[in-house]
């Protein structure tokens, strides 16, 4: 079956197999796998990084894959949002190459963007690289990749929200600077039952962690 030949091209990194699978049939690139997948998502599926991503990523758009084709499945998710969420950024600087939507909404987080993802899974360099190609960075965003500068909330939800996310992303003296205006050290975000501490502790940051502690911090366990 020519879907799965070109599934298994994809992911050997065997371009010019796939380039004939399309040549002999061009209707692979836009075809769905499953009924859910583009080719373009098998290329940015978990685990993501296949051998020669950019240049299958580039055949597959040459040969007239729609680069922001939505996932047929509970998230809308584009491919971009896949090599977001894998930290695959030799695919997420192809499919932007390629013309795909930096904004395109249908993460897992919210609906948002692949920087939505990327940061929420604590992918970082995806999220560097989004950030440097010009993404919009939301103030939660900028608290956990430490740009401060960006970090601009208003009310006391967006104080907290920016708080567990500069925890999240190991960032002390974004943490340092929220808590110092008022976020509340033990806030509970409705996704999840991780208090900005157990973020911290579960990315291994251990600075942050101990530097809350010392602030009185409290695991979720331990409210």
């Amino acid at each position: 079956m020519a879907e799965k030949s070109a599934v298994e091209a994809i992911r050997a990194g065997d371009v010019p197999a796939l380039r004939r699978l399309l040549e002999s049939e061009p209707s692979l690139a836009t075809a769905r796998v499953d009924g859910a997948r583009t080719l373009l998502h098998v290329a940015t599926a978990w685990p993501g990084h296949f051998p020669n991503v950019a240049e299958t990523i580039a055949v597959l758009a040459g040969a007239g894959a729609d680069v922001d084709a939505r996932f047929a499945g509970e998230h809308a998710e584009t491919p971009l949002h896949w090599a977001a969420s894998t930290d695959d950024v030799q695919a997420l600087d192809a499919l932007l190459d390629a013309g795909a939507d930096i904004e395109a909404p249908g993460a897992v987080i919210a609906g948002g963007t692949a920087l939505a993802d990327a940061v929420a899974f604590a992918q970082w360099n995806a999220a560097r690289r989004l950030v440097a190609r010009g993404a919009a960075v939301e103030p939660r965003h900028a608290a956990a990749l430490g740009l401060m500068d960006q970090v601009t909330v208003s009310g006391q939800v967006e104080l907290d929200l920016a708080f567990w996310y500069a925890c999240h992303g190991g960032r002390r003296e974004v943490a340092e600077r929220l808590l110092e205006r008022g976020a509340t050290l033990d806030w509970l975000p409705p996704w999840e039952r991780l208090t900005p501490l157990d973020a911290a502790e579960r990315h291994g940051f251990a600075a942050v962690a101990t530097w809350l502690r010392g602030r009185g911090a409290r695991s979720y366990k331990d409210l």
